[in-house]
């Protein structure tokens, strides 16, 4: 697996095309939205306080996330944090390190975005376990009490960069 996270914008037109077949399962949608909402999200208000990354397999789209700064911040969020949304991993594909690897690419793109972020945040269903796993392995730390999200309870969870 050679995986590398790059900035939307970056994206050939063929693999901006590959990204738009991505597929989510039902019950992640819930969660992480699909890809074409992600990508409304991105295209209807192009500006630099939105980033869209894809992770690439070789050449290949496998994943996407979005990263959000002001004045794009959710109510929840660190005015001086960068925030993770979206977060897609194909379900063809899942299981292979793809999350993990969005993950640990996100404190370099981060920087290169903003280079004045030294805080990552994030929110999660309490019930997502395999999210919230994937997130504690990987360094984030709970923010606090749960606040009522439009599926449920939701975590706000941190990293420091």
């Amino acid at each position: 697996m050679s995986t590398r996270l790059l900035d939307y914008d970056r994206l050939t037109a063929e693999q901006q095309q590959q990204l738009t077949e991505l597929q989510i399962l039902p019950e992640q949608k819930l969660y992480s939205g699909d890809i074409h909402g992600a990508l409304h999200t991105l295209q209807s208000a192009p500006c630099p306080g939105i980033k869209g990354f894809a992770l690439l397999d070789d050449s290949r789209p496998v994943a996407f996330l979005l990263l959000k700064r002001p004045p794009f911040l959710p109510p929840w969020a660190d005015e001086k944090a960068a925030t993770l949304h979206a977060l897609q991993v194909d379900c063809r594909l899942q299981g292979r390190g793809y999350g993990r690897a969005c993950l640990r690419g996100l404190a370099a793109v981060s920087r290169q975005q903003w280079p004045k972020v030294r805080q990552l945040m994030l929110s999660v269903d309490s019930e997502n376990q395999a999210a919230m796993h994937l997130y504690h392995s990987e360094g984030w730390v709970d923010c606090g009490t749960a606040y009522r999200g439009r599926t449920g309870y939701e975590r706000r969870l941190s990293l420091k960069i």
